[in-house]
């Protein structure tokens, strides 16, 4: 017995045919539309990406600037 991946079943659940076509090796024949499909999600992982490191680095900002305020505002109360 073989082991069913979680796209089968989604495929299954979407479209039986489609899945019995899957399993027979056919290939769809929608292929440039599944090419672009699979290129927007690089590009949507890549600006997600992208996007998790500048908050990163907008929050270093933020304690950067924080800590540059605390020691001149304690060196004005000291000094």
């Amino acid at each position: 017995m073989r082991t069913l991946r979680a796209s089968e079943i989604g495929t299954y659940l979407f479209c039986k045919r489609a899945w019995w076509y899957q399993g027979q090796g056919i290939e769809s024949s929608n292929q440039a539309e599944l090419a672009a499909g699979s290129e927007l999600h690089r590009q949507h992982g890549r600006t997600t990406l992208i996007a998790g490191l500048l908050r990163i680095l907008a929050w270093l900002a933020l304690l950067g600037a924080l800590a540059v305020l605390t020691f001149y505002g304690v060196r004005l109360l000291i000094g």
